[in-house]
């Protein structure tokens, strides 16, 4: 099928409604998908590109907790379709309809949502999650699915045993049909001849809409966490329906075979930390495949020497609005409208929109949150652990600091 074809057979609902509990607190005041990522994105605008560069352009986003500023950025950055051509982007908090409660699970979340498959009546329904960090040209995995008739078809990667026992695990035949699959096991089915190597899902799926909507009604009537991982793909394999497993390490081009789950600080701070290789394994300068957002007018950024100081920026991402007069930034993230005063020194950290640093101070192995102002002087990410005692501290020893947090007990 051609590009129209794709978009009218088939339907986007982009789930982004979880509470994002492993994020905190860059998740205290904005849901996951609206977390800012790689100087000027949001975490939800890699997903919503890899939508419109697929010639998909018909996407429900299914938001719950904290979504205002999550919609406040769909509606400035992705408000560009047009609506009579039958194109949107739309976000969907619960309409409590069916039921009377805020979305249960995964699969609630789209039970609830039932009316907008029958009006829209699509073959195909794609499921897909807010909060990873991926290229991907679903188009691919649509005629997969269509090729084999299936009833659903998983997106899955390789990954460490140790990285899928809080994914789904998948086992499958030389025929890529699902024969097993375990949600975040304690002891995943490894791959045949590759020790300590695990198939698993990414969380993208394609449903024939039809056996989507009898699998969720059964799910509803059922006693169960109403998750697709957990529930929904378990009974439909039980039941004896077609389960396809698509192998992008397999079946996709290099440049689409990097996905990242961030939904931890950790792997946030690491995911944002690759962009800065020599040879990236996501590219964000591909003019082939553009990833979009929106980030205002900021004026270019700015790098001057001040008082005595030299200002230097090594190996870093410095987006438009930035100011470093005389700091020393190396292995950084920094996003627009991030200032930085004369001898200050800045190593392996992510800084957020507006976030300004005085002089003098030192930052190692930080993620500073919007608008937080790092007094002159200050030490943060020098000493371990007596950070821990007033911030966020991950396991890997990356300190986090909260948007709205006050430190040094200054106001400046």
């Amino acid at each position: 099928m051609n590009h129209r074809e794709w978009n009218e057979s088939t339907l986007v609902m982009l789930l982004a409604g979880g509470q994002g509990e492993r994020l905190y607190p860059l998740t205290k005041r904005r849901a996951k998908p609206a977390v800012p990522f790689a100087g000027l994105y949001r975490i939800v605008d890699f997903t919503l590109s890899n939508c419109l560069n697929s010639g998909l352009r018909r996407v429900f986003v299914l938001t719950q907790h904290k979504s205002l500023s999550l919609d406040r950025h769909l509606r400035v950055a992705w408000s560009i379709l047009q609506p009579d051509m039958g194109e949107f982007i739309q976000s969907v908090p619960p309409q409590l309809s069916l039921v009377s409660r805020w979305y249960a699970g995964t699969a609630d979340a789209v039970f609830q949502n039932l009316d907008l498959l029958e009006e829209e009546r699509a073959r195909y329904t794609l499921i897909v999650s807010g909060d990873h960090i991926y290229r991907m040209d679903y188009r691919e995995m649509l005629q997969f699915h269509a090729d084999r008739d299936a009833d659903l078809t998983v997106a899955c990667t390789e990954v460490s045993v140790d990285e899928a026992t809080r994914m789904g695990v998948i086992q499958v035949d030389g025929e890529a049909h699902i024969r097993g699959f375990a949600e975040k096991p304690t002891h995943p089915a490894t791959l045949p001849n590759r020790a300590g190597r695990c198939l698993a899902s990414m969380g993208v799926y394609v449903f024939k809409t039809e056996a989507l909507v009898r699998s969720l009604i059964a799910d509803a009537k059922s006693e169960s966490t109403h998750d697709f991982g957990h529930d929904v793909i378990p009974s439909m394999l039980s039941s004896a329906r077609r389960l396809c497993a698509f192998d992008v390490i397999e079946r996709l081009p290099p440049t689409q075979r990097y996905w990242q789950d961030v939904g931890t600080l950790d792997s946030y701070f690491e995911t944002n930390m690759d962009l800065l290789g020599a040879n990236p394994p996501f590219n964000l300068f591909d003019p082939g495949w553009a990833v979009r957002t929106h980030i205002g007018h900021p004026p270019p950024a700015l790098l001057r020497n001040a008082d005595g100081y030299e200002a230097r920026a090594v190996n870093c991402i410095v987006s438009p609005g930035c100011m470093l007069s005389g700091a020393q930034v190396f292995n950084s993230v920094l996003s627009p409208g991030v200032q930085i005063d004369a001898g200050a020194t800045i190593e392996s950290c992510i800084l957020m929109p507006n976030v300004r640093v005085g002089a003098g101070a030192t930052l190692r192995r930080s993620i500073v949150d919007e608008n937080v102002v790092i007094p002159p002087g200050m030490q943060l990410g020098c000493d371990v652990d007596a950070d821990r005692s007033r911030y966020t501290v991950t396991k890997s020893g990356v300190v986090v600091v909260g948007e709205g947090t006050l430190l040094g007990g200054s106001s400046w």
